[in-house]
């Protein structure tokens, strides 16, 4: 069916254009909710870990179980918006977001802190889908560009600027509450989300016949956990890291063996993975790279964040603004450059993002690994990194989808996002495991651990660009 004036479709009232923005308005800052809250732990890390007596695994799952519950769950919440309606589910996502906020501000130890953190990933994943679905039902295709384009700009600045909120909230320590205001802050603003959304967001749509496989989302969330075990516990364990490895092989082999046969059974689980997209070179490659370049740049920040705070000694606050330059290196490449180079360029654009960023973040951990302060060598590593990020990321959302039917962009568009959550997982899980395999808690160990944190990043990187070269010469149709 044709896209119809807002307010034309069978079972959309019509709304005014205030509403509209309204409605757009209560969407991006839900989805800036779900994205800050996978970064913003960064820089309070070393004051949960001083308050809970958390061990160095145990700061790793606080970041990895939100990544891992939000990417195993993304496409099982787009198929709850498709039965449910996605104004309605939109708004379940967001209570059930701020009520495991409020579980993560009154955490006692570390184990209560993930657990939370996992049901608060598991909320993300059913109100972040929701957010594009909203915008498809207000507004035409035309519109929806200059929206969208909004959105990326939101998500990649949401992504950076974590880490300063984090650390900002840290510095002012509101009603002495420290670390935990980063979780708290989701209160009022997710209340604040659900009383404006009940008012402005579209109520009825045309609801597809329910087709949620549950039982693959649970194996496919517990089998990457699974994954993540034996990297995030090695060195507490005394496992080496190839056998670690070799470990994660075996599940994955085992789990993508489960899925095809499944899916030969079933004609299709769309709810976990659609294995027919993979045929497509542009969404193969693209997804691979994506997964890559996630699971590097998470990593990256983790341990960045933590080597400036336990190593050279900075506070939350400065840790905060040392991400600023890194932040505009981001916005440099993904809203000045990719747009202007990648039609003309091609896959010479993220592959040489992909470069600088190596060059960047390697440069960046080998001065905070000889001590240097935070002076202006590091912040042109660091902008230089986030220049590299924005020209290797910028371009990989479009490509994804540049030669995929227009009837499965959205579950390509998901697959995506998913395999970029659940890279971000496996990113703490490995960098993690290389720094605090070396780094301890005294300063002259924290800085030891930076070189192998960096080796693997730019191992990760290499995947990630030897990924965007196997691209096809053409990305667009002309």
């Amino acid at each position: 069916m044709a896209d119809q004036p807002v307010g034309s479709a069978a079972n959309l009232p019509a709304i005014s254009e205030r509403q509209r923005t309204l409605a757009f308005i209560t969407v991006l800052t839900g989805l800036v909710l779900e994205v800050a809250d996978s970064t913003i732990v960064n820089t309070a890390l070393p004051a949960i870990r001083d308050a809970l007596h958390a061990s160095p695994q145990e700061m790793q799952w606080i970041v990895a179980g939100y990544l891992l519950a939000l990417g195993s769950l993304l496409l099982l919440g787009g198929k709850l918006g498709d039965a449910f309606g996605h104004a309605r589910v939109f708004l379940w996502g967001v209570g059930g977001f701020i009520a495991a906020s409020a579980l993560c501000g009154l955490a006692q130890d570390p184990l209560h802190l993930v657990l939370a953190r996992v049901v608060q990933g598991a909320a993300a994943a059913i109100m972040a889908p929701q957010s594009m679905a909203v915008v498809q039902l207000l507004y035409s295709p035309l519109e929806r560009v200059k929206r969208l384009a909004y959105f990326g700009l939101t998500l990649g600045l949401a992504a950076i600027i974590g880490p300063i909120i984090g650390g900002m909230l840290i510095a002012l320590d509101l009603f002495g509450l420290g670390w935990r205001t980063i979780f708290l802050i989701n209160l009022p603003i997710g209340l604040g989300v659900i009383l404006l959304g009940r008012k402005v967001l579209p109520r009825a749509e045309d609801l597809a016949p329910p087709q949620i496989d549950p039982l693959g989302a649970v194996v496919f969330t517990a089998s990457f956990g699974a994954m993540l075990y034996p990297l995030i516990e090695a060195a507490e364990k005394g496992w080496s890291l190839p056998f670690a490895a070799l470990a994660v092989a075996g599940v994955g082999l085992l789990v993508f063996g489960w899925i095809r046969a499944r899916q030969r059974r079933t004609h299709g689980l769309a709810s976990v993975v659609e294995p027919s997209l993979f045929a497509i070179p542009t969404f193969r490659w693209a997804t691979w790279a994506g997964f890559g370049f996630a699971a590097a740049s998470t990593g990256f920040l983790l341990v960045f964040a933590i080597s400036l705070q336990q190593g050279l000694g900075l506070s939350a606050l400065d840790t905060a603004l040392v991400h600023i330059p890194f932040g505009a290196g981001v916005m440099a490449g993904v809203g000045f450059m990719v747009p202007r180079l990648l039609p003309r360029f091609g896959k010479a654009v993220p592959v040489t993002g992909g470069l600088v960023m190596i060059a960047g973040t390697s440069g960046s951990l080998a001065l905070i690994a000889a001590a240097q302060p935070a002076n202006a060598p590091l912040l042109a590593m660091l902008a230089l990194a986030g220049i590299g990020m924005g020209l290797l990321q910028g371009p990989l959302g479009p490509i994804v989808v540049a030669q995929v039917p227009r009837e499965h962009a959205g579950t390509a568009s998901a697959t995506f996002r998913t395999a970029q959550q659940i890279g971000g997982a496996g990113g703490i899980a490995l960098v993690g495991a290389a720094y605090f395999s070396v780094a301890g808690t005294d300063a002259a160990s924290s800085l030891a651990g930076a070189p192998p944190a960096a080796l693997v990043v730019a191992l990760l990187l290499a995947g990630a660009v030897l990924a965007v070269t196997r691209l096809p010469r053409t990305l667009f149709a002309r």
